[in-house]
This record gives structure tokens, sequence and C-alpha cells, in this order.
């Protein structure tokens, strides 16, 4: 049975709709960064995803091809991630998208090291006829945080955020944003397929003890 991040760390993935604190550990990503509304139809966000994708679809179908990953073992592709800010915004300002900075990311294995990390980025440019120069190799220690599962659209964030505050009033912690520390969302669901008020997306904020 193929490996699936979201079932081994249910922790980091799967969290409850109420906030709860974690500490998550150091992982790597494919990583594409950029500025700009997501929703723009064929803008800067919807083509770094399928950078991405062409990167991260690269490295988990490598053992089809003659290139070998050491130590490598199939595993479900994981969920699409992401890093929110504005400049001079506190938290994040959900209407005005068009001012948004990211941080697109897919999770990797640990087996994937950089070099076979860079050999996706040429493969994929090759097999796809797109430019994937723009992915890079990151490497991230979140730390302590506080997350929740947020059930409903995008924008409806805010209500779950507030809970979020609260719950770090209540136990002595503060939010702990930033250039380096981000707001952080993770979606479990297929927006194409599945209706706004049933997405699911872990939010994940940096904390530090008050």
């Amino acid at each position: 049975m193929a490996f699936d991040f979201k079932k081994e760390y249910k922790e980091f993935y799967m969290p409850k709709s109420k906030p709860e604190i974690v500490t998550v550990p150091k992982a790597n990503y494919i990583a594409v960064r950029g500025k700009g509304n997501p929703n723009e139809e064929g803008g800067a966000y919807q083509q770094a995803i399928s950078v991405l994708y062409a990167v991260a679809y690269t490295l988990k179908m490598s053992y089809k091809s003659d290139y070998k990953i050491e130590g490598f073992f199939e595993y479900v592709m994981p969920p699409l991630e992401g890093f929110w800010w504005q400049d001079d915004v506190a938290g994040v300002d959900y209407a005005d998208k068009s001012t948004f900075n990211w941080i697109s990311v897919i999770r990797l294995p640990d087996f994937v090291a950089k070099k076979d990390f860079e050999w996706a980025v040429e493969t994929a440019s090759k097999k796809k006829k797109m430019d994937c120069s723009s992915a890079e190799y990151l490497t991230l220690e979140e730390g302590l945080c506080v997350q929740m599962m947020h059930i409903g659209a995008f924008d409806d964030e805010p209500a779950s955020v507030a809970l979020m505050d609260a719950y770090l009033a209540e136990n002595e912690y503060v939010n702990d944003m930033t250039d380096k520390r981000l707001h952080h969302e993770i979606y479990m669901s297929d927006i194409r397929k599945v209706v706004p008020e049933k997405w699911k997306t872990v939010i994940r904020h940096p904390i530090k003890e008050k």
C-alpha cells in the first residue's frame, strides 16, 4: 500500500474543527513563490500550481523511468499547501486578494534529495514543454503553531482565525507572525469537485508563549 502523508501524520493534516497546539517538525517541499490574486484566470498563481504538480508527479512516477531515487517508495500525492502574507498587513486581509504574496508548496518525501529535485525540474520542463525553473527545494521547520480544520469557503476563514486567537489568549500564547513564520493553509478538498460550504482547509499560525 502506498504511503499516505495524510494518514501517517494525521495530527498535521486532519486536525479537529477546533483550535489545538502542535509542534511541526522540519520537512522538505517543492515551492513556487509569487504575488497576486490566486483566483485570476491564467494568472501567476495558477501557473505556479501547474509547475508544482509537473515536478511533483515527475518525482512520484520516477520509479517508472530510468532515473532511480535512493530509498524510493510509492506514495500518495500530498495535498497542496500555501503560505500567505501581505506587505504591511497584520494577519490576512481577505478583501484585497490582489496584494497577496504567496509560497505554494507540495511536501516531499524525506528520500527526495536536492539532486533528485533538480532532475525532476529538468525532466518536467522537457516532457511537459513548460519552464519549471521557478520551482525551488524548500526546507521549513514551522515549530510551535496553533491550527484547526476550517470547513467552508476561504473568505469565511476569519471566523476560524478568531477562534484560534481566542484559544491562544486563554492559554497564554500569542501569534508569532514574521517574515519567516507565515499564515499557512493546507487544502484537503478538491475545490473543483466539492461545494465551497464543505471545503476542508487546515489553517495554521506560528505562535509563542506570552
